[in-house]
């Protein structure tokens, strides 16, 4: 990838904002942002813009329109999301040296530490409108979420780039290996249909104006599940509670079939897949390896391996959850031997 979007400096943006038909007053802040690079300007007119410099190579300009219509579908629809302005040609996307850039509203409001049981009930009845929305038209250019996209291809570019160290590379693919086919099974009749893809609370803020939902940057087709596992993740027995309270509202607007919720285990482990290799294929940035320094550790392998397996006997020992056709075997007592530093060393020698 180009250096260019490493070092985007001040100079270079506001002059991207300037191209864009804005007045930028020359102040310039970075926001936080690893996926890609977002700055707040300050205008002449003493209001503030939002600027997005897309990651080169993630996302075509079909793929980002995309997400800009069905933003506008939704703000249209008076559901409150942020859409980006458009620039005096009518379009909304913009681009130098390569990086396509957009301009945005800033929007006030803090991001929410937990939600009261109201709080819920607006959520899941703002959520079930996005999917209204979301199922209306088909994304053209959008990924769908399946196990290839967040499973297999995470794989391969772990496997292909030599991420996995040996000690625990077999017992990693054998674990996704055994989710995707779990997922594909369970998801087999289940409609998918546009949505956020990203919906956890850190995509949310509320302020005086209420509720938005932000960075729709994952936008693409699946499952409604995984936009309301994100928003009410704890599967204890409060996280229960506040899924049932959620879904009831979401139900005002729109159906969801129980069955659906079969889905939550195994997408919160492709979940866990996915950011891995999202980590790994954005090594050669310089913010990644200052911000995650415990990846690519033996340390961070073997835990990264754990859950993936603990998420499978979490499958196993739930009730009527897997198919029979992805049943795992009984192991051998023979094989369950208790894991020594000789298992994760291969060149360790007892003293």
């Amino acid at each position: 990838m180009s250096n260019f979007f490493f070092n985007l400096t001040p100079d270079i943006i506001i002059k991207a904002i300037e191209d864009g038909g804005f007045e930028p007053t020359g102040h310039c802040m970075a926001l936080n942002s690893f996926e890609n690079r977002v700055y707040d300007l300050r205008l002449e007119d003493g209001s503030h813009v939002v600027s997005k410099f897309y990651r080169p190579g993630r996302w075509s300009r079909d793929q980002i329109r995309e997400e800009h219509e069905f933003l506008f579908e939704l703000r249209d629809d008076e559901i409150p999301v942020c859409a980006p302005f458009r620039f005096p040609d009518g379009g909304t996307i913009r681009e130098i040296e390569g990086i396509y850039y957009t301009i945005w509203p800033r929007t006030g409001g803090r991001v929410p530490d937990e939600l009261s049981d109201e709080e819920i009930g607006i959520l899941g009845r703002l959520c079930a409108r996005i999917h209204n929305n979301g199922a209306a038209k088909k994304a053209e250019h959008r990924i769908e979420l399946t196990g290839e996209t967040y499973g297999l291809r995470p794989l391969s570019f772990l496997e292909q780039g030599g991420f996995l160290p040996q000690h625990c590379s077999k017992r990693y693919a054998d674990a996704v290996r055994e989710i995707v086919a779990i997922y594909e099974e369970l998801r087999t009749g289940v409609p998918f249909h546009r949505i956020h893809g990203d919906c956890h609370l850190g995509n949310l803020l509320h302020g005086s104006e209420g509720w938005f939902f932000l960075d729709f940057d994952d936008f693409l087709s699946g499952p409604a599940v995984q936009d309301v596992w994100m928003l009410v993740p704890a599967r204890d027995a409060e996280g229960l509670r506040q899924r049932e309270l959620f879904l009831e509202a979401y139900r005002q607007f729109r159906d969801f079939d129980a069955s659906w919720l079969r889905l939550v285990e195994p997408l919160r482990a492709l979940r866990y897949i996915r950011y891995a290799a999202w980590i790994a294929q954005r090594w050669d940035d310089p913010a990644f390896p200052a911000a995650f320094p415990h990846f690519g550790t033996v340390e961070y392998w073997e835990s990264e391996t754990a859950d993936l397996e603990d998420q499978l006997d979490f499958f196993h020992g739930s009730t009527g959850d897997i198919p029979e056709t992805v049943r795992r075997a009984e192991e051998p007592e023979e094989e369950k031997k208790e894991l020594t530093n000789k298992d994760f060393f291969w060149d360790w020698e007892e003293k």
